[in-house]
């Protein structure tokens, strides 16, 4: 129920599903005379605000926080158990129907993710991500994943693939299911930086410490931060990302997925994990 209510309720959120429907509603009300004033307004201001809010950089400053909340990781030269892989990076339905891996802007999670395996040849890679939609049951991504790294080189039999999960907070659950991490094992969490926070809340709350392992970075650094857009299309598709992932934050912790509103490196740093 969770699931199908937050996924409804923030198709009408969306900023720039938002943005759009203030615009029609203004030309609606325009239609009536009494109201033709106030509707033609409505829609000129919200037309300058979804301009203004697609071109200047507010989206990097809303990513921005959740993309530095967790450092790049450095190798320390301890021992890593095992490799965590969100989904979120494939289009399974795409992928299934072409009979190829078809990625999307996050591929970075699997092109580190193949790095990290040969970097680690011993560590376990657990794929996590199913294929629920609103309407049912989808093509499950896992599944795509782990035949592309076999096709890359990388061994099956390493290879663990979760293929139920439809949300962040179930990734951690039956990740956790699966792996049965042991007490001292390190296990590296692979997702994009702005979706690192919520990720290592809810798999702190399933009791399954990871490090993080932040990639698919939105945001430059200095200066770049501070610079407009060139499309609005590309400063709104940034501001629904944002406004989604600070959303999903304060659900979680609301819903008590996880355990702080805005989860930082210390509680992914507990039980035998560290971040440097």
């Amino acid at each position: 129920m969770f699931y199908t209510i937050s996924k409804v309720a923030w198709f009408f959120a969306t900023p720039s599903n938002l943005l759009i429907s203030l615009i029609l509603l203004g030309l609606i009300l325009a239609l009536f005379k009494r109201l033709r004033s106030f509707g033609i307004g409505m829609s000129l201001v919200v037309t300058l605000a979804t301009i203004a809010l697609g071109l200047l950089p507010i989206a990097s400053y809303i990513l921005l926080p959740l993309e530095e909340r967790f450092p790049p990781f450095r190798d320390d030269g301890k021992p890593v158990d095992g490799i965590v892989l969100l989904g979120g990076s494939v289009e399974a339905a795409d992928s299934a129907s072409r009979g190829m891996i078809v990625s999307n802007e996050s591929a970075e999670r699997v092109l580190d993710t193949i790095e990290l395996a040969h970097r680690y040849p011993k560590a376990r890679i657990l794929i996590s991500g199913g294929g629920g939609t609103v309407f049912g049951d989808g093509a499950a991504e896992a599944p795509i994943i782990a035949a592309y790294l076999g096709s890359v080189g990388i061994d099956p039999s390493r290879i663990l693939v979760e293929e139920r999960s439809r949300t962040t907070s179930e990734n951690a659950v039956f990740s956790r299911d699966l792996a049965k991490p042991r007490e001292g094992e390190r296990w590296l969490l692979v997702t994009s930086a702005w979706h690192m926070p919520r990720a290592v809340g809810v798999f702190e709350k399933a009791g399954f410490p990871v490090t993080s392992y932040p990639v698919d970075f939105r945001t430059g650094g200095g200066g770049n931060n501070h610079r407009p857009f060139a499309f609005v299309s590309e400063g709104l598709r940034r501001l629904d990302l944002g406004a989604k992932e600070w959303a999903g934050l304060i659900g979680y912790y609301a819903t008590n997925r996880t355990p702080r509103l805005f989860p930082g490196p210390q509680a992914s740093a507990s039980g035998g994990s560290a971040n440097r």
